[in-house]
């Protein structure tokens, strides 16, 4: 499922689209805001869909190989391990996940695909990864669980092939990729040999995610002036232009933030918009980000426009 660093991330994009753009539609980017965010669960199912179909590929291979004159001892005694894998087999049967496939319409069905799987499992079978379950002498359920986690983590997850078809499917896709994949390894892990395979629902179930989003969005274009001139005077009066724009539009995010959710602790705020702008914006960023929005809390809290309530926190 989904975090809140990650949707303020989403968030930050499509409000550097706004921006950036003539286009002041703000109902518009905010359904493509959504859009993006709804199709990460697309390739949340097509990373699944990707362990279910090199094992397919494998049994196919199996079915399909042509008997020989002179058989070898793996063609007489050959190794069923991957095929017959029981944790890929509640991932196979199970309703939940073939509904969603449907629902979502995700399939890697198609001559290109196929060979690109083949490419795909070429790897797989040269890897050390591989080359260790297949030789070892434990067959159990949690053996089989293992290795299909290790296998998604340094083979599938790594794939420049696969990364390649989702950068064909969505250009966003390879920068949602380390969540998608971490999602997948949260829902792998939860299966017990008891349990059948479910998925993670997208947003948390508890939090109204959808709108912290729309709140967060909205209010920050509501007071983009406002906001430009508080950063401005707090900025010892540099002008705008002079700050990388990714960082004022982080600023704006983080002062916007700060007075419209009460119950969102201000130390949460800052620390999520200083990691943010440590990775999405220049080196030296994240200090300067950090130095205003001090500043920003301070002159804020003065003019009690920060009221926080709830559970631990300052009225």
């Amino acid at each position: 499922m989904l975090n809140r660093r990650f949707l303020r991330i989403k968030i930050l994009q499509s409000l550097y689209a706004y921006y950036q753009s003539g286009d002041k539609d703000q109902g518009k980017y905010l359904n493509d805001l959504f859009l993006s965010i709804d199709r990460i669960y697309e390739l949340y199912l097509y990373l699944i869909l990707s362990i279910t179909e090199l094992n397919s590929l494998a049994k196919e291979k199996f079915e399909n190989k042509t008997p020989k004159i002179f058989p070898t001892k793996d063609d007489i005694d050959p190794n069923m391990k991957w095929i017959e894998n029981a944790f890929v087999s509640k991932i196979i049967n199970s309703i939940e996940f073939n509904n969603a496939l449907k629902k979502h319409k995700v399939s890697l069905i198609g001559v290109e695909n196929k060979e690109m799987l083949k490419k795909v499992f070429k790897q797989i079978i040269q890897s050390e990864t591989y080359f260790e379950y297949m030789n070892n002498s434990t067959f159990n359920f949690d053996e089989d669980k293992l290795f299909v986690l290790d296998l998604f983590k340094n083979e599938i997850a790594n794939s420049e092939l696969l990364h390649h078809f989702f950068e064909e499917k969505s250009m966003y896709w390879i920068h949602d990729l380390d969540h998608a994949c971490a999602m997948v390894l949260k829902t792998l892990k939860k299966v017990d040999s008891d349990d059948s395979f479910s998925l993670l629902p997208l947003y948390k179930e508890k939090d109204n995610e959808k709108d912290f989003i729309i709140k967060l969005y909205q209010n920050t274009i509501k007071s983009n002036e406002e906001n430009e001139r508080l950063i401005t005077k707090l900025a010892d009066n540099w002008e705008l232009d002079r700050i990388a724009k990714l960082d004022v539009i982080l600023l704006k995010m983080g002062i916007a933030e700060l007075q419209t959710f009460r119950e969102i602790p201000t130390k949460v705020t800052l620390n999520e918009i200083i990691e943010i702008a440590k990775y999405y914006s220049t080196p030296k960023s994240s200090n300067f980000v950090n130095g205003i929005l001090d500043k920003a809390v301070e002159s804020l809290d003065s003019q009690n426009k920060i009221i926080k309530s709830g559970r631990g926190l300052k009225e």
